[in-house]
């Protein structure tokens, strides 16, 4: 029996109908997958954004917690007595007898920072206090300032190095002599002679730790955080010594005592004398140099400008003719100056300038130029910048006799 053409036309009609239902369906599957993919990638990226949400909501949640908790207190630890724990709470001075577990009493001492609640009983023990106020204090990176950007003081900046860099850089030398070196300078003279430059030059000449602060960061409200806030400042220059510790306006907490009974007066008293102490105290202050400024000398007490306390007392005045000179130059090195430009009578005609009036001219004077659109700044702007910066002097004074 033979096969008709029909017969034998048909499987391949139903092999090729077969083969497109299966590309269909591959090209189906790939669609599938594709959106499988899409679809995996659209859970992916959810499941992040909810872990984020998820964190936000457990943050939320903490600190919803500890918004609801009674805040905890700062005091000082006393006393260990038989009965408990002598406190002292922070900012009211109120003392209190706690209990503690045996376990904290083995870690407490004398004079440790708690956390007290409500009811002053201890929760947990602080770090040392020096970590919050006293290590701001410390310059991480040194000014910029050298002594070739002083000008006009030379003998005293020898003086301040022969007092401070030199026994931090050479102490073998005092030793062979056989001489204690000089604990501390005290620089004093009127406003922008240079006094804080020298402290800025220390700073940036030797690897000692700087420790830089003003006398009014020493005053405080609460008796005594002041005398406090000192001790910390010497602990940490301990910590950290070789160092130099450099007080800016002294006379902020070093004015001669007096009667007065007030409780603001007496207690820049006490930091005073917590003060003194520490600069020459019965303990060894060990490798610890002081610079101090001040622009009121006469105002100082008599007890902090005994040797062992400052040993070197420098007068920093304003500069003579030769150091304002100098001065002019140093602040004009990187100036573009016309020719015209004489130093030397510039020097002669500022006689009233200090270092930080001639420092000043020089700025002064560039702002000219640049309201001109120059690029070279003239001898003429040097002088109007003088007698701009006379004019704005003399304003303030009438000002100041105003209100006074």
């Amino acid at each position: 029996m033979t096969d008709t053409v029909d017969e034998v036309d048909l499987p391949y009609d139903d092999d090729a109908s077969q083969q497109k239902k299966i590309e269909a369906l591959q090209e189906r599957l790939e669609v599938l997958e594709a959106q499988n993919e899409e679809m995996r990638d659209k859970l992916l990226d959810a499941n992040a954004e909810n872990n984020k949400y998820q964190q936000k909501l457990e943050r939320l949640t903490h600190e919803n917690k500890k918004l609801k908790q009674s805040p905890l207190f700062v005091a000082t630890v006393q006393e260990l007595s038989d009965d408990g724990v002598i406190i002292k709470q922070h900012g009211n001075n109120q003392e209190a007898l706690t209990e503690v577990t045996d376990e904290m009493r083995e870690d407490l001492e004398p004079d440790d920072r708690v956390a007290v609640n409500n009811s002053l009983s201890i929760v947990k023990q602080l770090d040392d206090e020096t970590d919050v106020r006293a290590r701001v204090m410390q310059v991480d990176q040194s000014p910029d300032v050298t002594f070739a950007d002083i000008g006009g003081i030379e003998e005293q900046m020898d003086e301040v190095r022969e007092t401070v860099e030199m026994p931090l850089k050479s102490p073998e030398m005092f030793e062979d002599v056989g001489i204690d070196p000089p604990s501390g300078v005290l620089l004093h003279g009127p406003p922008g002679t240079g006094k804080t430059m020298l402290a800025k030059a220390v700073a940036n000449e030797t690897d000692a730790t700087f420790i830089k602060m003003a006398g009014s960061e020493l005053v405080h409200k609460f008796i005594g955080e002041g005398a406090k806030l000192v001790r910390d400042l010497f602990e940490l220059a301990r910590q950290e010594e070789p160092a130099v510790v450099f007080i800016d306006e002294i006379d902020a907490i070093a004015a001669k005592r007096t009667e007065s009974k007030t409780s603001g007066d007496a207690e820049v008293q006490r930091t005073m004398m917590q003060l003194l102490s520490e600069m020459d105290g019965f303990d060894d202050r060990g490798e610890i140099r002081i610079i101090a400024a001040t622009n009121r000398f006469d105002m100082l007490d008599r007890a902090i400008l005994r040797p062992g306390r400052f040993d070197r007392l420098i007068e920093v005045p304003n500069p003579d003719f030769e150091g304002r000179k100098q001065i002019f130059q140093i602040h004009t090195r990187n100036m573009n100056v016309s020719d015209d430009v004489d130093f030397e009578v510039l020097a002669e005609e500022v006689q009233d300038a200090s270092g930080a009036d001639v420092k000043a001219i020089c700025t002064e004077a560039g702002m000219f130029a640049i309201r001109d659109d120059r690029t070279e700044v003239t001898m003429d702007d040097f002088r109007n910048a003088w007698e701009k910066i006379q004019q704005e002097e003399t304003e303030d004074d009438d000002i100041s006799r105003t209100f006074a």
